[in-house]
């Protein structure tokens, strides 16, 4: 668990800075006691920090369930509710995890983390248990669906990898402690349990490929699951088109995230590759985004109306892409990848509306 203790550059009078300065003593005694005005802003700031956060994302997890579940052409079940839990537990835990190093990306939130963190996991475990009860009754594999994501999390973000390679190094040294070459292994591997086995999260390509599978094979396999009905070709496109626009999805946000990652030794596209070069590879693979779900409609699996909604997120996407680097507010990389699908949302409603 982190530690919850208000850091000190926690919500207070004065000023915003992360970095202010200490107030004079003439400041101190008139500035004691925070007027009710400023109490009032913190309060909006923290409520904002987390409403831009994990409900947020879990709304919009909802939402891409929902997506999907017209593109499986299967009726309504608890798959989005269930989607929006898992969503909302896994990012808040995520949040609070990593809140000592998202403090110069994304402050207000990783105050937010540190300040109400055991409270925040409460939440957390609350809607994960929730989601694992409905998931209970839409059987073993529902069941499964639900608890890849929290797996994935493990695998992805905690020490879980580092501190396992830690403790075969310490078996191997403790074991053939007069092998030089076991004395090598031993060494290599227990160097803070990083060298051998970083997490994944700070291994290149691999933390979005992670966070993309994860989400792609929720979103696509809980409606079916729910709805107990038999995949069919389809499920191969909603697969591919999920899994590729979550990809740009976890990148996106790299950009605004680049100083602190680097700082930290994540490595990330952006950190790697250069903000520029990073914003190409993303155009790439909304353009096989696009390849995906056009073949689907030459090829009579999807409907042409279908795909014009799925476009239409796309294009947002390649819009909000253009962006990165390019604007002087960058934590709009954190909340804008997912109001694509808001769009696509929208449409598809329109679409059902029209008939």
């Amino acid at each position: 668990m982190e530690d919850t203790r208000d850091p000190p550059s926690e919500f207070s009078e004065g000023t915003d800075s992360l970095n202010r300065t200490e107030p004079s003593a003439a400041a101190t005694s008139s500035t004691a006691s925070p007027t009710p005005t400023r109490a009032g802003a913190d309060g909006r700031r923290i409520a904002a920090a987390f409403a831009r956060g994990s409900p947020f994302t879990a709304f919009v997890a909802a939402v891409e369930a929902l997506i999907a579940t017209v593109l499986l052409g299967v009726h309504l079940t608890a798959a989005p509710a269930v989607v929006a839990l898992v969503t909302f537990a896994v990012y808040t835990v995520d949040h609070v995890a990593d809140a000592d190093a998202d403090i110069a990306s994304t402050p207000d939130r990783a105050l937010l983390a540190r300040r109400y963190g055991d409270l925040l996991m409460v939440a957390a475990a609350l809607a994960y248990g929730v989601a694992v009860a409905l998931a209970v009754a839409g059987g073993p594999f529902a069941l499964a669906l639900t608890l890849l994501p929290g797996a994935f999390w493990v695998a992805y973000a905690s020490d879980w990898l580092p501190d396992l390679g830690r403790a075969v190094g310490v078996a191997l040294a403790s074991v053939a402690s007069d092998d030089p070459i076991a004395d090598r292994v031993g060494t290599g591997v227990t160097d803070g349990g990083r060298s051998r086995l970083p997490r994944l999260k700070d291994v290149l390509v691999v933390n979005s490929v992670v966070v993309a599978t994860g989400w792609a094979a929720a979103l696509t396999f809980l409606p079916i699951a729910f709805a107990g009905a038999a995949p069919g070709p389809v499920v191969a496109v909603v697969f591919a088109y999920f899994f590729l626009r979550s990809f740009v999805d976890a990148e996106l946000p790299n950009v605004r995230d680049v100083d602190a990652d680097a700082a930290v030794g994540v490595a990330t596209l952006p950190v790697v590759l250069g903000v520029a070069r990073t914003r190409k590879v993303l155009y790439c693979v909304d353009l096989l985004a696009v390849g995906a779900v056009t073949a689907a409609a030459v090829a009579g699996v999807l409907a042409w109306p279908l795909v014009g909604a799925l476009g239409l997120g796309i294009a947002a996407s390649v819009c909000i892409t253009a962006l990165a680097g390019r604007i002087d507010d960058a934590s709009v990389l954190g909340v804008a990848p997912d109001c694509s699908y808001l769009v696509v949302g929208v449409a598809i409603a329109g679409l059902s509306l029209v008939g």
